[in-house]
């Protein structure tokens, strides 16, 4: 079965060709980890910095595709690159959401997104492999998930009222419905996603975190896997393009919240974003479809208003 869907995945392409793609992607994450080893926040400069990396990689895979394949096999690449990653701009600020909604502070969300990365490699080429099978269950999950982006916003703007950092977990609402299927310790155990209390394994908020942003991931891929498929139906140019652009999207995440901390007003133009999210999701289900420019310019737009707002009103009311 695994060999089936691999000659699916890498149709028209040398398995030679594919390594230097698992190369780059590991050299880059080893390294992404060595840097980070601490439970340290990402600096404005570091997250900059990385975002140029990560841009500059894929630009260098492109290249390579050109002189393999052409400059049209490229140009594909380019385009599948540039649609996932604009799509993949709502996917910040659930991001944002889900480590509000959990309290986890700056810390600990590189370690989170590390490993959601990693998990996203996997997903991303089951999605691909799917194909467009998967877009009639998108619609349902559309609006299921849509409805959750909004209680998210909610949520947001509640902690937004109280950051404290969640010592006891046990009545929130992830704990309440993983202790069900797993044994849970309702504190955080330092970076770590499982403890051991009593001789016996259990898992912890780090955990369920890093398992909600995993789920977004999945959510928005129902969009974004299927945009880019419109564009090239090679598997291989979907997968790379969608695999680049969600490795750079960490950075520019990390990038978001290093500003945040020196724009007030920032955060209310996220949930305002979030709110935005949601209800296109849920225009999506009953046809209403707003197209990615719209979108990204009203998200663009949200973030001018509140960078604007944080320089005119400096102290928050």
């Amino acid at each position: 079965m695994f060999d089936q869907i691999c000659n699916i995945a890498l149709k028209g392409y040398a398995p030679w060709e594919v390594i230097p793609f698992v190369i780059i992607v590991f050299c880059a994450l080893w390294i992404d980890l060595s840097v980070h080893k601490g439970d340290e926040p990402v600096s404005l400069k570091n997250a900059a910095i990385w975002s140029i990396i990560w841009i500059s990689v894929s630009l260098a895979f492109a290249g390579f595709i050109w002189k393999i394949h052409g400059m049209e096999k490229a140009s594909l690449f380019l385009s599948g690159y540039l649609l996932e990653k604009s799509l993949s701009v709502d996917n910040l600020f659930v991001f944002m959401a889900i480590f509000s909604s959990f309290g986890i502070k700056d810390q600990f969300q590189h370690r989170i997104l590390y490993f959601g990365i990693l998990g996203a490699l996997i997903l991303r080429f089951v999605f691909v492999a799917a194909g467009t099978s998967l877009l009639l269950l998108g619609k349902w999950v559309f609006l299921a998930f849509g409805i959750l982006v909004l209680w998210s916003a909610w949520q947001m703007y509640q902690s937004g009222k109280n950051a404290d950092e969640f010592e006891d977990y046990t009545d929130h609402w992830s704990v309440r419905i993983a202790k069900n299927f797993f044994r849970v310790y309702p504190f955080r155990d330092g970076h770590n996603f499982f403890t051991t209390r009593d001789a016996k394994l259990h898992v912890t908020p780090l955990l369920l975190c890093l398992v909600a942003v995993e789920v977004s991931d999945v959510m928005f891929a129902f969009d974004s896997v299927p945009a880019v498929i419109a564009i090239t139906q090679e598997p291989f140019l979907v997968y790379t393009s969608n695999i680049f652009a969600i490795l750079g999207l960490r950075s520019m995440y990390f990038l978001l919240t290093a500003t945040k901390r020196y724009l007030c007003h920032l955060e209310k133009s996220v949930i305002c974003i979030l709110v935005f999210i949601g209800a296109k999701m849920i225009a999506d289900f009953f046809g209403w479809a707003i197209s990615a420019h719209t979108s990204l310019l009203i998200v663009v737009l949200s973030l001018i208003i509140g960078v604007i707002a944080s320089i005119v009103f400096p102290k928050k009311i």
